[in-house]
């Protein structure tokens, strides 16, 4: 997975294209870096420099005239670890063209160093995999960051977060004929390949077999038939273990109850979840995090046919729940309760379902905020580490009359209630709270903790980049899933 070269230098190489920050105060601008700017600082009304997020302008050093510089705005003041990823993120997504970017910010904190770094990995993104003409600008390869001799800082964690982002953008932009249950599992694989992960594939006849009622139902109606993966990463030191869980719906149609032509576009999106899981396990590894990751991927095609699953009919799901399916777009809860059925037998510490679940989060909060549902004390962790990764979470309720919503007059639960356009996205969370197991066998054992990321309305961005966030395919919440498992190895 490519993501440029990451290093740090005393001085920008002969052929690296320099770049200077700039932040805006109560004066106007100032200049941040090693460099002499004092007469850049002079210019920069003529010169329209502004230290606005998201600014940008390549101008001639005027204290070295061959030398060409770019300024990119890092905000206002308090600057923070935030403020050097979103700039570094700007500058290489801009400079895409020059093969060499050097940031020379004047640096000494690491947090600032790695957040910087990170930034200006994850603006290089690019994808042109399906273009007969390649981009005529190629990414940034390499990022050196400008520091003293005696300043340090890790880029291992940068690097490795940046790749898992670029891990979740490609499988998400490979279009569904390409990207469906098995070929899924063929680039899940190739992702693992010489990590300490263990992985256990279920094809249709075995998903059958162990009484996967969800995914098979969710999957009959395509010519391509459904798969489960779990994935294991355990460490022998670990005390931790943390149970994901991800929704992969290689394309939803909404199967019988077809979505409208304009409601399929953007569909491949649906595995977003998935393909998250199967990052954090593989950063995990890469990072040698010492706690113990089961990543459970629920991988089907949510296809119209004779044989697909018809509105009425009753699904049993793994553990012997039966679901009647009143609604077949509502299908990601269908296999996201197998897995999480799945995952509660082995008594994780914890367990996080990741899924575009729900279009109701749209509504609910816009386009730049995660819904989590579920155990508070985790969420309330969860937001702030989000919070330092620059991700923004929002603690959604989980009433408990809600649960009448989803009674049924032939099985255990519904996976919809008709009609109703109150509180989808908490309705989706409500059920899947039904199949979430106890911390033990023991009938009056409290419910596992767990938590339920209805990512539905942050996985795509529809409109221009800003910032770290990328057009298209987001990866939201993967580094932030990434710091909770790294908090989960340090307990």
């Amino acid at each position: 997975m490519s993501i440029p070269k990451l290093s740090l230098v005393p001085r920008p190489s002969a052929k690296a294209l320099i770049v200077v920050g700039a932040v805006s105060d109560k004066k106007g601008v100032r200049f941040v870096s090693s460099r002499d700017t004092s007469k850049l600082a002079k210019l920069a009304e003529a010169l329209e420099i502004t230290g606005a997020q998201d600014s940008f302008t390549t101008v001639i050093d005027p204290a070295h005239p061959t030398t060409v510089l770019a300024v990119v705005g890092l905000g206002s003041e308090p600057l923070s670890p935030n403020s050097y990823r979103y700039a570094g993120a700007v500058a290489t997504r801009k400079l895409a063209g020059n093969e060499v970017v050097a940031f020379d910010l004047g640096l000494r904190d690491t947090a600032d160093i790695e957040a910087l770094a990170e930034g200006a990995a994850l603006g290089s993104y690019s994808y042109n995999e399906y273009k007969s003409t390649p981009e005529k600008k190629s990414p940034v390869s390499a990022v050196e960051i400008v520091v003293e001799k005696k300043v340090s800082a890790e880029l291992s964690k940068p690097a490795t977060t940046s790749k898992a982002l670029s891990l979740v953008k490609n499988l998400v932009n490979t279009p569904p004929n390409d990207l469906y249950p098995a070929s899924f599992v063929e680039h899940t694989l190739a992702a693992i390949k010489g990590l300490p992960i263990k992985s256990t594939v279920w094809d249709e006849k075995a998903l059958v077999k162990d009484g996967f009622g969800g995914i098979v139902g969710v999957g009959k109606g395509s010519s391509r038939p459904p798969r489960l993966v779990k994935l294991v990463y355990a460490p022998k030191k670990a005390k931790k273990h943390i149970a994901i869980v991800g929704k992969g719906i290689t394309f939803d149609t909404g199967g019988l109850s077809l979505k409208t032509g304009a409601g399929m576009i953007g569909m491949k999106y649906d595995m977003t979840g998935a393909a998250s899981t199967l990052a954090i396990i593989t950063a995990a590894a890469e990072l040698k995090l010492n706690v113990n990751i089961t990543a459970w991927l629920c991988l089907a095609e949510n296809m119209p046919s004779s044989t697909a699953t018809r509105p009425n009919d009753v699904l049993t799901i793994h553990g012997g729940k039966t679901v009647e399916v009143l609604n077949t777009d509502a299908e990601g809860r269908l296999v996201l309760a197998d897995g999480l059925v799945a995952a509660s037998k082995e008594f994780p510490d914890l367990i996080i379902d990741i899924a575009t679940l729900t279009g109701a989060a749209t509504t609910a909060l816009g386009t730049r905020y995660t819904g989590v549902m579920g155990d508070t004390e985790t969420i309330s962790h969860l937001v702030e580490l989000g919070k330092y990764a620059g991700e923004n979470f929002w603690h959604m309720p989980l009433p408990e009359e809600l649960r009448a919503y989803l009674n049924s007059d032939v099985a255990d639960i519904a996976n919809v209630k008709p009609g109703n356009t109150a509180g989808g996205m908490l309705v989706g969370a409500t059920f899947l709270k039904d199949f979430v197991g106890r911390t033990s066998d023991k009938p009056d054992a409290p419910q596992i903790p767990w938590i339920h990321l209805d990512i539905a309305n942050t996985a795509n961005n529809a409109g221009g980049p800003y910032g770290y966030t990328s057009a298209g395919p987001t990866g939201v919440a993967v580094r932030t899933l990434i710091n909770l498992a790294e908090s989960y190895a340090t307990a």
